[in-house]
């Protein structure tokens, strides 16, 4: 059962992510989305992929995105 659960909550992320307007709030909802696929490896007893998924998709891609929009700088148009 918790594993339905989980799951929605991992599609749910990826789906708010995409709408997302604010740039950081979708790097924090990819991050839980990739918890969430982390959890799921975990519950499928392969620690291995689990701890990989873990590190790459709910740790290092949100913080590489997080740091990309930090230093990029927003130019406005004077139309």
């Amino acid at each position: 059962m918790i594993e339905y659960i989980v799951m929605i909550v991992g599609i749910l992320g990826s789906i708010l992510a995409l709408v997302q307007r604010d740039l950081l709030k979708a790097t924090i909802l990819t991050g839980i989305s990739g918890g969430c696929i982390a959890f799921l490896f975990q519950i499928l007893l392969a620690p291995d992929v689990a701890l990989t998924q873990a590190i790459v998709g709910a740790a290092i891609v949100p913080v590489f995105l997080a740091i990309a929009i930090y230093k990029t700088q927003r130019v406005d148009k004077d139309d």
